[in-house]
């Protein structure tokens, strides 16, 4: 078997016969996916489903995954003047990196879902497990591409929901087209140096102009520098204080008369990772501006609405940095598998030895665990009633908070599986490692994303729903296999409730204080739910227990107290079920008990 064919067998993947994960179809050889596409699609929409991931997973796994090896060593330059000294302002990109693009808009990564045949027949909605079976896949290659995309992605539904009708007009086709010679890329640059993640202290501002508005300050942190649709807050001139009196401006690179509009470039910023996305340091001067609200003029810039407007695309771009997280999980864990089974040590395959069976079984179940709690999150910001609503609302933050932390720790152990191999650029798993650092920190860090989690309690009653979701899952766990296992979430439930009433009358100093426990916990509960959901369907329509052992495993390393750690449990499942987890191999009802 070669990695341009397919690597799953009913025998469960053989990585013996994988060189590389560049090559392969990673729809094809994720199993997972396949699953969670037959069991969250609809039966009308399954085989649509179906067809666009399997070319979206060639696409990417293919030349996109190897182009990404190359354009990461060599990153977009700022040429800030031409050769008779005029300032130009360009960014200047590996033409790889621009193929990457080409490809990506001209397979409808952005503009599928503003199809006609998807506005007629869905509704403009494409099904959730496509979209974020895309930011998925893009992820495993190059994160920083998909930062570009979901950020141009993020611009189109404010544009579409919030701009007037002369510039809907005018910018919603270029940032929805599949025709790569006429799409335009959107940005969101929030970050100034003196607030950070306090955009309260945002000192950008806008002036009313004869023909729209001015915008003058500077941002400090703009990824997808290059943007032609840059979405911005700034304090109208005369707004209160505080985040109330910010109002959401898209700012075009270029004025209505074609001219270069008032936008300097410092520099490029020097970065760890997530190379392929320009990121540096941006001065706005006199720059034409449109606010974004149906209503105009003064009076409406000044609605207190603005930032609930910036919000709506940070709550995407924390969705799509979840997915991110978990793309680097997937691909992570992949390249270890690969390498475990073909690096041989002391006369034998390092994927024969226990501990190293322990870390690939630990990295496959973090890696199921994840993708419940993302692609669930992604089902929840379809649905419109007020119930999903609240659950996408706690989801997203609870997603990103488990995600991209667990993605830095599925990148280093691949690393360590790598040994001394890992830790050279030779090796696409040291840019894995790069890449997973940022997502603790954009759009918001770990404490950041914590004290969301409060606030989404707090405003909305989120944990209500999320509780309600977790509850549901367990409902169907009437499986002797699964029974012990849905009773211990439960009382993992109960106690997250007992937690959150005392918290309730503790000083708010405590409260902030015990925010990521609190949201680590609930992050705990609502994967190990939706694993057991899992469980269940795999068992009724597969006769297979292999999701029930990961149910299980999972429950027992994160939700069960073992005296002396485990160590004297005896318990062997990683080595046991090793084959079935790693290779994704169905697993007898009876086998389990």
């Amino acid at each position: 078997m070669t990695t341009e064919t397919r690597s799953t067998t009913a025998g469960g993947i053989d990585y013996t016969a994988i060189d590389s994960a560049i090559g392969l179809n990673w729809y094809d050889a994720d199993p997972n996916l396949q699953q969670l596409v037959e069991r969250m699609a609809l039966p009308e929409d399954r085989a649509f489903a179906e067809q666009h991931l399997r070319n979206m997973g060639g696409v990417i796994g293919g030349p996109i995954a190897a182009r990404a090896e190359v354009t990461d060593k060599h990153p977009p330059s700022l040429e800030k003047y031409d050769a008779s000294g005029n300032e130009i302002n360009e960014v200047v990109h590996h033409p790889g990196a621009l193929e990457t693009k080409r490809d990506l808009w001209e397979n409808g990564f952005i503009g599928l879902r503003w199809t006609e045949e998807v506005r007629r027949t869905r509704a403009g909605h494409l099904p959730s497990v496509v979209n974020s079976g895309f930011s998925y896949f893009l992820s495993q290659a190059e994160t920083g591409m998909l930062c570009a995309i979901g950020m141009t992605s993020s611009a189109a539904g404010i544009v579409d929901q919030h701009a007037p009708a002369d510039v809907r007009e005018r910018f919603l086709p270029h940032l929805t087209t599949m025709d790569y010679a006429e799409a335009w890329d959107g940005g969101m640059f929030l970050t100034e140096i003196r607030g950070g993640s306090d955009l309260a202290a945002s000192e950008c501002g806008a002036v009313k102009s004869a023909d729209g508005w001015r915008v003058s300050g500077s941002k400090w942190f703009c990824s997808n520098l290059d943007a032609e649709a840059i979405l911005a807050l700034a304090r109208p001139e005369g707004a209160d204080p505080g985040l109330r009196g910010l109002a959401l401006f898209l700012i075009p690179r270029r004025r209505r008369d074609g001219t270069r509009n008032g936008m300097h470039i410092r520099r490029l910023k020097d970065k760890l990772g997530t190379r392929a996305v320009p990121t540096g340091e941006v001065d706005f001067v006199d720059a034409e501006a449109y606010l974004m609200g149906r209503e105009q003029g003064e009076t409406a810039a000044r609605d207190g609405r603005g930032i609930n407007r910036m919000m709506e695309m940070v709550q995407g771009s924390r969705a799509g940095i979840a997915l991110m997280g978990l793309g680097i999980m997937r691909r992570s864990f992949l390249e270890a598998a690969i390498y475990a089974h073909h690096r041989t040590a002391f006369g034998r395959l390092i994927a024969e030895f226990p501990l190293v069976r322990e870390t690939l079984v630990e990295m496959a179940v973090e890696v199921e665990a994840g993708c419940a709690i993302a692609f669930e999150m992604g089902e929840a910001g379809t649905r419109r009633d007020e119930e999903s609503k609240r659950l996408y609302r706690i989801l997203v933050p609870l997603a990103k908070l488990r995600c991209a932390r667990r993605g830095l720790d599925l990148a280093s152990q691949a690393v360590e599986i790598h040994g001394g191999n890992g830790y050279i650029e030779n090796w696409p798993v040291a840019r894995q490692l790069r890449d997973a650092q940022c997502h603790t920190i954009w759009e918001g860090t770990e404490n950041i994303i914590c004290l969301d989690v409060l606030r989404s309690m707090t405003k909305e009653h989120a944990d209500e729903a999320l509780f309600a979701r977790v509850e549901r899952a367990l409902g169907g766990a009437e499986h002797p296999a699964l029974t012990n296992t849905a009773s211990q979430v439960g009382r993992a439930v109960d106690e997250v409730k007992e937690a959150i009433a005392w918290l309730e009358h503790a000083p708010q100093e405590v409260r902030l204080l015990q925010a990521r426990r609190l949201s680590n916990y609930m992050a705990d509960v609502v994967q190990a739910g939706l694993l057991i959901e899992e469980a269940v369907w795999e068992l009724a329509h597969k006769n297979s227990a292999r999701k029930a052992i990961v149910a299980r495993y999972f429950v027992a390393t994160r939700l069960t107290d073992r005296p002396l750690r485990g160590i004297t449990s005896a318990d062997t499942t990683v080595l046991d079920f090793f084959e079935p987890i790693v290779r994704y191999q169905p697993v007898s009802p009876k086998a389990i008990g």
